[in-house]
């Protein structure tokens, strides 16, 4: 049943359906409460009440749902608790509470649910605090704390879910850590740190973190710098720092990253330079540095970059030149360097770029010429120059771009 706006109450007779397997009670806007014969039906797999938007409460009896393996509660908006016997399905394996905006604490029963895989509770707006029995939730997987904007900290217990893959926990906006048991989630793949703008560094043991493939820092304005354990991210693939708008700089350690294959530096307005030991990351497929409008130079050793297939330096105000190597990038295939309004020239070794298929150079204002070695860039399919308001004039060699 779905968008029985006018369904205010369910029959008693309901927990007669032995056979039962699959109930959805969607959009039931005017639902408060669900019968106690609920608990009888000994079949049920899957229980759906999103958008029940007036149900207060489920009935204890909940915990007799022997076979029940889903549970969803999306936009209960006026879910305020879950019973101490929600701890009893043993057969649960996901619970779905995103949007459950009253809802203050979860039972410590919780940690009970021995089957548990996925547990969501992103836009639970009131949520305070996670009970120290979730370490254990032996099997869970995924763990969605985006938006809980009023979660204060995370429980030393979470070092023990160590069986935990996914842990996204965007616009957490008053957690200021992350606890030093971080590190020892064994599993972890992937880690979202989006909109902490309380954060200021990491702890070492992040470095601890051997099974990790993504990790997703955002708009957490107040970290300066990152741990050197970072390098020991043994299996990143990818590291996303945007609009970190305090990070001054990457640690040498970063070089360590023999996995990583994308580094996405968006919009750090402070960070200046990068280290040297950038050029040791063999693996790495694409790097952007897209507004980092306090970088002036990139290292010479950006050249050792064999697998770079793109290079993103739009807006990079006060980027005046590049360096040399840049011509050894034999693997690279888009370059782009728009909004470089201080990048006076291009090396003569751009020529030597024999993948490169894009090159955009739009509103570079303050390039005058360029190379006669354009001409070499036989791969060359797209050539931006709009608003390059000191260029006069194009090479000859232009004509030699076949492929254009």
């Amino acid at each position: 049943m779905g968008e029985c706006s006018n369904l205010k109450e369910l029959p008693p007779s309901i927990g007669q359906l032995n056979a039962l397997q699959e109930l959805r009670l969607l959009w039931c806007s005017n639902l408060k409460e669900l019968p106690p014969s609920i608990g009888q039906l000994n079949a049920l797999r899957e229980l759906h009440l999103g958008e029940c938007s007036n149900l207060k409460e489920l009935p204890p009896s909940i915990g007799q749902l022997n076979a029940l393996q889903e549970l969803y509660l999306w936009e209960c908006s006026n879910l305020k608790e879950l019973p101490p016997s929600i701890g009893q399905l043993n057969a649960l394996q996901k619970l779905h509470l995103s949007g459950c905006s009253n809802l203050k604490e979860l039972p410590p029963s919780i940690g009970q649910l021995n089957a548990l895989q996925k547990l969501h509770l992103s836009r639970c707006y009131n949520l305070k605090e996670l009970p120290p029995s979730i370490g254990q939730l032996n099997a869970l997987q995924e763990l969605d704390l985006s938006w809980c904007s009023n979660l204060k900290e995370l429980p030393p217990s979470f070092g023990q879910l160590n069986t935990l893959k996914e842990l996204h926990l965007w616009e957490c906006s008053k957690l200021k850590e992350l606890p030093a048991s971080i590190g020892q989630l064994n599993a972890l793949q992937e880690l979202d740190l989006f909109g902490w703008s309380k954060l200021k560094e990491l702890p070492p043991s992040i470095g601890q973190l051997n099974a990790l493939q993504e990790l997703h820092l955002g708009e957490c304005s107040n970290l300066k710098e990152l741990p050197p354990s970072i390098g020991q991210l043994n299996a990143l693939q990818e590291l996303r720092l945007l609009w970190c708008s305090n990070l001054k700089e990457l640690p040498p350690s970063i070089g360590q990253l023999n996995a990583l294959r994308e580094l996405h530096l968006g919009e750090c307005s402070n960070l200046k330079e990068l280290p040297p030991s950038i050029g040791q990351l063999n693996a790495l497929q694409e790097l952007y540095l897209w507004e980092c409008s306090n970088l002036k130079e990139l290292p010479p050793s950006i050249g050792q970059l064999n697998a770079l297939q793109k290079l993103h330096l739009s807006g990079c105000s006060n980027l005046k030149e590049l360096p040399p190597s840049i011509g050894q990038l034999n693997a690279l295939q888009k370059l782009n360097l728009s909004g470089c309004s201080n990048l006076k020239e291009l090396p003569t070794t751009i020529g030597q770029l024999n993948a490169l298929q894009k090159l955009d150079l739009s509103r570079c204002s303050e390039l005058k010429e360029l190379p006669p070695s354009i001409g070499q860039l036989n791969a060359l399919q797209k050539f931006h120059l709009a608003e390059c308001s000191n260029l006069k004039e194009l090479p000859p060699c232009i004509g030699q771009l076949n492929a254009l």
